[in-house]
């Protein structure tokens, strides 16, 4: 069995044309805006004779051009084009063969690879991950970190030793290339993108490993709270530890727990419901939140494919027949408890990574869809909701929060004719929904998104029966997380975000985490890769693992996926990677002591690079 390695296109780095730049000239991958998904679900089966995978992969639009080949022609993507979006491994899927993308591919695409809608999800295919159009992403008052377009326009299937891993494929292009034709085939085969290893790929030995690596780690010019975990994906074998059982602080790394739960919790095509009812006093409308934070006010929105107020206020009119609204009631009662969490630093909020979490909110809870870096946010985002939606409705409609009425609260009495009579208190007017659990995961880790983590938090104390707040949703989180035996000694949340540094999580947990949802025994924890940043490629390893790192931080670009985290004197890293032989490996880096006044952020994270990128070329 396979896993494909994703090597950066000739036309890639900053700045180059086909890629748009945000404001603060950093590169931006604009993604299709979908909030559907094709799930797929993986099987790996024994690989043909040569050994190699078929990978199939999906089309998209995209502004960027096709990688090029070798002599400047556009190649074509090798195997089935299948459905446009994520895609999931079929039950059916077969592995034989070799496929490309960037080259001519094996005649007829990958061999027994379908793309099946699974129960309760969209059956048109999706557009690649939610898209976060800016603000908070991780936080890092070392420095503002910019926030990416999307997770990739399609999910490729990564298949080793019956291990299914989803990646994401950033920008793929834009129409299907045609094949080259026999009058070319004397042009130099195109560089694959994706290199198709074989399922006997060696593992590394321990002490390979450690001679690769150990320097590096025992050196001391992280601080001495440097703690690693290397695993093998398939085996569950430890090739090297070092303070591995010991938590640390792991800063955004805190994602991939709080992925894990909502996947286990609501499954991937759960979808978060904004609804609004009829209020008790005539005119009166209840604004109902439910905890989706990627909530727009309309067409500009913050998220791709979110739920909109402007659709529900259309719903609402026309469930009225007409009838004027002049209050709207905000009920954002489902969460409680305090809206920032013990251990966030004084400028969380102010600064943008992070806002008061409310149940209702829109865009994130920014004042700005569409800002960029450290986004300003709402000190009341229930109540900028509510207004917002109240202008929707007409004009002189007054905002105000309150409760929905309970059941058997009689209706409104009718100011003249019985048909002014409103409806029936609690008859429900309008519904929105998010998008379904997977995109919100996607997007959580793909930009590192501190607000869609907290709510998505809140989500798994709500399916566990918890109350919906900081407390809740990590209790619930430490549960579920427990309930697969992980090892937790020392496992401690006050978030589902990373922001707080009272959060403590060792190497070692997320190594087995990583590997649990890679090893097939839990299909509900499969998606948690999909959302994954591609070193030099996505999200916030868009800028890593290349160009200014010194070159030997760079030596994972492609291979790399994995979940970043950073606070002032703490960088993490934490995902798996595929080595030079083929093999794939966990591994979790969390130094919580950074000496930030000697070592800048950027070295701090070229170093944990560095130490992937030996990880990345073992053949040890």
């Amino acid at each position: 069995m396979v896993m494909p390695r994703v090597e950066r296109a000739p036309d890639g780095g900053s700045g180059t044309p086909g890629r748009s730049q945000d404001a603060g000239g950093q590169p931006q991958r604009p993604v299709p805006q979908d909030d559907q998904a094709t799930v797929v679900m993986p099987r790996a089966t024994q690989a043909g004779p040569a050994g190699s995978a078929a990978v199939g992969v999906a089309g998209a639009a995209s502004p960027r051009p096709a990688p090029v080949n070798a002599a400047g022609a556009a190649p074509a993507a090798g195997g089935d084009a299948g459905a446009r979006g994520s895609a999931v491994v079929s039950p059916a899927a077969s592995v034989g063969g070799r496929a490309t993308v960037g080259g001519g591919g094996a005649p007829g695409g990958p061999s027994g690879v379908s793309v099946v809608p699974a129960d309760g999800l969209e059956k048109d295919g999706g557009a690649g991950a939610a898209g976060a159009a800016g603000g908070g992403a991780e936080a890092a008052p070392w420095r503002s970190r910019k926030v990416l377009i999307g997770a990739g326009a399609a999910v490729l299937a990564l298949v080793v030793l019956g291990v299914a891993v989803l990646a994401g494929r950033p920008e793929p292009a834009e129409e299907p290339v045609a094949a080259p034709s026999a009058a070319r085939s004397t042009e130099p085969a195109p560089r694959p993108v994706l290199v198709a290893n074989t399922d006997q790929a060696p593992m590394p030995t321990a002490a390979g490993v450690a001679a690769a690596i150990a320097p590096l780690v025992t050196r001391g010019d992280l601080g001495p709270g440097l703690h690693v975990s290397v695993v093998d994906v398939a085996t569950g074998t430890e090739l090297y530890g070092y303070e591995q059982t010991e938590p640390a602080t792991p800063a955004s790394t805190t994602k991939l727990v709080t992925a894990a739960a909502a996947l286990a919790a609501r499954g991937a095509g759960y979808r978060i419901p904004t609804r609004v009812v009829a209020g008790s006093a005539p005119g009166e409308v209840v604004l109902i939140g439910g905890g989706d934070p990627t909530l727009a006010i309309g067409e500009t929105a913050a998220y791709d494919g979110a739920a909109r107020l402007d659709t529900l206020a259309e719903q609402v009119k026309r469930a009225l027949g007409g009838a004027p609204v002049s209050r709207v009631t905000v009920d954002s009662s489902l969460f409680t408890g305090p809206l920032t969490a013990p251990g966030w630093d004084s400028d969380a909020v102010s600064s943008g990574y992070g806002a008061p979490i409310t149940a209702l909110m829109t865009d994130g809870a920014r004042v700005n869809p569409k800002a960029t870096g450290g986004a300003r946010r709402h000190a009341a985002p229930d109540l900028a909701a509510g207004k917002a939606f109240a202008a929707l409705l007409g004009t002189n409609v007054t905002v105000g929060r309150g409760a929905s009425p309970k059941p058997g609260t009689p209706a409104p009495a009718a100011s003249s004719a019985p048909a002014a009579a409103g409806p029936v208190p609690g008859t429900e007017l309008g519904r929105v929904e998010s998008p379904i659990m997977l995109r919100l995961v996607e997007v959580m880790l793909t930009e590192s998104d501190n607000v869609v983590a907290e709510a998505l938090a809140r989500q798994v104390a709500i399916a566990v029966g918890r109350p919906a707040s900081f407390e809740g949703g990590a209790s619930a989180t430490r549960e579920l997380i427990a309930g697969y035996g992980l090892p937790v000694d020392g496992f401690g949340l006050t978030d589902g975000s990373g922001l707080s540094r009272d959060n403590g999580i060792s190497p070692a947990l997320l190594t087995s985490l990583v590997r649990l949802a890679g090893d097939g025994s839990h299909p509900e924890l499969g998606a948690l890769f999909s959302g994954l940043p591609v070193g030099g490629w996505s999200g916030t390893l868009d800028t890593r693992f290349r160009d200014p790192a010194p070159p030997e931080s760079r030596g994972g670009a492609g291979s790399v996926r994995a979940k970043t985290g950073s606070l002032d004197g703490v960088t993490a890293l934490a995902g798996v990677l595929t080595t030079a032989d083929g093999r794939l490996l966990a591994f979790a880096l969390l130094a919580d002591e950074v000496p930030y006044r000697t070592v800048s952020p950027w070295q701090a994270e070229w170093k944990l690079d560095r130490i992937a990128s030996e990880l990345a070329a073992c053949g040890c």
